[in-house]
């Protein structure tokens, strides 16, 4: 067996691991909250309306939307991906000037505000289009956001230069509501909140995993296993797949590719309550 597999992968005909929590695009479900999300954000990017909002709970799907979103952009848009927020409003600064690619003489915020400001104007003059997403909105302090907002400062009397996409829990709204943020605020010309998959969707991600990860139809999720993994999970897709892979590997020690009541009841009670399994 590859080292690299699940230890079930080669006992179901997998090729990759189905239920994986890591933020993979080509397994990205469209739901009709995901359908929609990925429109308004499509939207916002390519109308240039400068300030875009998208939040979620923790597993809903908001990294693994964005990250189709940036495979979905031509390569005339330049896209800057932050994904680990909790920084200084000079260190946000220098981690995007980074990742566009920028090289600047020195380090200040002046010279880092003037190479970006450079590069977007340049941006321009060849029909490029500039986004950047930062993820994990939510722990951005206030102070970090004004530097946010400062950036989308940059623009032209008819264009916007960047548009920027903050995306995060459902804090994020909560703090975007700060009255010291109000000017940040009133620049979002677009936002999205993505709820869960309805109960009628989980079977159909489940399904849509498997096929993705190489399945020839025989691993069978009966109606009632259905509805037992919607009921943990109240459909949050990260939930969905913890249970999902522990019941494959459950699947696997018992030797059935049909993943019965009994299995998932026995694999929620043990996610619920890992020091009795």
């Amino acid at each position: 067996m590859n080292l690299g597999m699940a230890i079930y992968q080669e006992f179901y005909g997998l090729q990759e691991e189905p239920f994986n929590v890591t933020s993979d695009p080509n397994f990205l479900f469209f739901s009709q909250h995901h359908k929609e999300a990925f429109s308004h954000f499509l939207y916002g990017i390519k109308e240039r309306k400068g300030f875009l909002q998208l939040t979620g709970e923790i597993g809903s799907g908001k990294t693994t939307l964005c990250r189709a979103i940036l495979d979905t952009l031509d390569k005339k848009t330049k896209t800057a991906f932050i994904l680990n927020p909790n920084l200084s409003a000079s260190q946000l600064l220098k981690a995007i000037v980074t990742d566009f690619g920028i090289t600047t003489k020195g380090h200040t915020r002046m010279e880092l505000m003037t190479a970006l400001n450079q590069f977007l104007i340049h941006q321009l003059t060849e029909g490029a289009n500039v986004v950047l997403i930062i993820d994990e909105a939510q722990n951005l302090s206030p102070s970090v956001l004004e530097q946010v907002r400062m950036i989308s400062n940059l623009e032209t009397p008819k264009e916007k230069l960047i548009q920027i996409a903050l995306v995060g829990q459902p804090e994020l709204r909560q703090k975007l509501e700060d009255p010291t943020l109000r000017q940040l605020r009133q620049r979002i010309g677009v936002r999205y909140h993505i709820l869960p998959l309805g109960k009628d969707e989980v079977g159909q991600y489940i399904r849509h995993r498997l096929h993705v990860a190489g399945s020839n139809g025989r691993i069978g999720f009966p109606l009632k296993t259905v509805d037992q993994i919607y009921h943990y999970s109240k459909g949050v897709p990260r939930l969905i797949n913890m249970v999902c892979d522990k019941c494959l590997l459950a699947g696997y020690v018992y030797e059935t590719h049909d993943i019965t009541p009994d299995i998932t009841k026995r694999c929620i009670q043990e996610l619920e309550n890992p020091s009795s399994s």
